[in-house]
């Protein structure tokens, strides 16, 4: 089974430079590229799109426009490398909060494209391993909380043991076919109501 070819969008209003990234994509056996020359509408055209990765070219980028660059990697959630001719600590770190996956600064050469390509899909999908991972652990500590309250409610309400409680809300998520944590809810929903 062979993989869909990438699709990606390529950001750069300066001709010359947008032809230099797409004999290099091209070089590399990547052919399905959309060159973007206006920035206007940006995001609209993007999400249109939906391309695998986004490459911008900036010229020199001043404020508003890497901003704008920033707010566009925030909302497409994708890979995003992003080539800029000069930089400063301030512009790299905000680009850094905004999920560009690879920040190059002079470094525009044909036959860097795919290595800088390659790393910008292994760091966002790193990135991204990240963030699902700390999500489940989130998750997982407010339903065990969840499910402590519970257990603390029927001990205190019910006089039973630590062990009997989790057994009844354990018992009551079987029988009910729901999971603990639904159950647990509830009852913590209901000695609310109650004021228990």
């Amino acid at each position: 089974m062979s993989q869909a070819p990438l699709r990606i969008a390529v950001i750069d209003e300066n001709q010359v430079r947008a032809a230099i990234l797409e004999d290099g994509l091209r070089a590399a056996g990547l052919t399905d590229i959309t060159i973007i020359r206006e920035t206007q509408s940006l995001l609209r055209r993007l999400v249109a799109l939906d391309p695998d990765v986004v490459i911008i070219d900036l010229e020199n980028p001043s404020r508003d426009v890497l901003e704008q660059m920033f707010h566009v990697s925030r909302m497409v959630s994708r890979p995003v490398a992003m080539f800029v001719d000069r930089s400063d600590t301030s512009s790299i770190e905000a680009a850094i909060e905004a999920g560009v996956s690879a920040y190059i600064v002079d470094g525009l050469r044909k036959e860097r494209v795919k290595p800088i390509l390659d790393m910008t899909i292994s760091r966002f999908n790193a990135f991204s391993k990240l963030q699902r991972e700390l999500s489940e652990a989130r998750s997982a500590l407010e339903e065990r909380k969840i499910v402590e309250r519970a257990k603390g409610i029927l001990m205190k309400s019910r006089n039973l043991s630590e062990e009997d409680a989790y057994r009844l809300l354990r018992q009551s998520a079987m029988n009910e076919k729901k999971k603990l944590v639904e159950i647990a809810q509830s009852v913590v929903t209901a000695a609310s109501l109650f004021g228990k």
